[in-house]
Formats: C-alpha cells, sequence, structure tokens
C-alpha cells in the first residue's frame, strides 16, 4: 500500500464524506463526489457552485477531513487544505470532470455547468486503515510537503513488564520486550493497553 494506491481507491469509491468548518466554527459533512485524481502527482479534484455554503468552508484555509471506505472495509482517510483552481485553467478541467463523469451532465446540463468550480487537494496526510484483516493494518502516507503527524501509544521507561497490556490487547499487536513494543501498524489506537498499565508506562502521542 502506498499513498497513490489510496488516492485511487478514493476515486474507485467516488461518494466519499468530506468535513469543513464553517464560519461559526461549526463542523459541517457532506457526500462528496471525487471526480478525477492525478495518483502520481498526489491530486484529488472535486467541483462544487459557488452558490453553496461549502463553497465559502473550501476557501476559509482550513483543512478538510476526506474518508471513505471500500467494500473491503479499508478506510482512506485524507486531511489537507484544498486549494480552487486557477481561473486560466477552470474550464478546461470542469470540461475533463464532466467528460468523466457522464452523470454530471443530468445535473448541470449545458453551460449550466460553469456554475461549478474545481478544487484540488495535493498536500495532505493520508491514513490508510484495513479492518479486513487481522491483525488490522494501518499506515500514514504524505502527498506534496505536508509533513506526517504522530498519533497512537508509546511505552516509556516505566514499563514493568507486567504483561497487563499484551492480554489486553485486542489485535495482539504487543511484543513481549522489556519495555514491551507495540506494533504501530497493528494498533487500533483504543487506548485499552494504557488503561490497563498498573504504572502508567504507556502513554499517548498526540498528534501535532
Amino acid at each position: 500500500m502506498n499513498a497513490q494506491t489510496c488516492i485511487r481507491k478514493l476515486r474507485y469509491v467516488c461518494s466519499t464524506s468530506m468535513g469543513t468548518v464553517d464560519a461559526h466554527g461549526n463542523p459541517q459533512v457532506r457526500i462528496i463526489n471525487i471526480m478525477h485524481v492525478e495518483p502520481e502527482k498526489g491530486e484529488i479534484y472535486f467541483v462544487t457552485a459557488r452558490g453553496k455554503n461549502f463553497y465559502r468552508e473550501l476557501q476559509n484555509g482550513k483543512e478538510v477531513a476526506i474518508t471513505a471506505l471500500t467494500r473491503y472495509q479499508e478506510m482512506i482517510r485524507v486531511n489537507g487544505i484544498p486549494e480552487r483552481v486557477p481561473d486560466t485553467r477552470q474550464k478546461k478541467w470542469l470540461d475533463r470532470i464532466f467528460e468523466e463523469n457522464q452523470i454530471m451532465n443530468n445535473v448541470y446540463p449545458g453551460n449550466s455547468r460553469y456554475v461549478l468550480e474545481v478544487f484540488c487537494v495535493k498536500k495532505a496526510v493520508i491514513e490508510y486503515f484495513n479492518l479486513g484483516v487481522h491483525p488490522i493494518f494501518r499506515e500514514r502516507y504524505t502527498i506534496g510537503e505536508e509533513a506526517k503527524r504522530g498519533g497512537g501509544f508509546m511505552v516509556t521507561e516505566a514499563c514493568i513488564g507486567c504483561g497487563k497490556c499484551l492480554q489486553a490487547c485486542p489485535q495482539g499487536c504487543i511484543l513481549e520486550k522489556n519495555p514491551v513494543e507495540i506494533k504501530e501498524e497493528n494498533c487500533l489506537h483504543c487506548g485499552l493497553c494504557s488503561e490497563v498499565c498498573p504504572v502508567q508506562a504507556i502513554k499517548r502521542i498526540e498528534e501535532e
């Protein structure tokens, strides 16, 4: 798995949930179709109409969160800042998107399509989370210049090797060492290991 494959899967799923923040600071979630992707360039394209609140939310400089779930129980989450495609390229991209997504001609027939504008996410953190395997598998990737973020749990030197976390972990992703080691790629981030630790040796890694 890699960032390019995750982007291709987003296009395959097509209908994703996209979270934004409105002018009052309230979260908003919509179903948004991923209209086109450029996996090798790390670009994700979608459209919206100028009259929608969503259009304004996309230009407030804040991140959007895109989430999709494949038929194989693979969750793909993208966090990044959308960019409006420049005026000089809007018509070209919109016509291409309508060519690739013929159903859009039923929704916006003829020249009414030009009330839409094209946006692109090309700097983002991608999280791949496969719930269809055991143990689960997760990994993070980046596109553009976005830096990877933290998250999950870490074991400190306070670990006494009692083994309670090993017994509690629902995915069996803790290795019996001194101190114990959490296999991040198989971790649910549920925090149960931290809760059962008698000496609070397992700490949450805060996201940046």
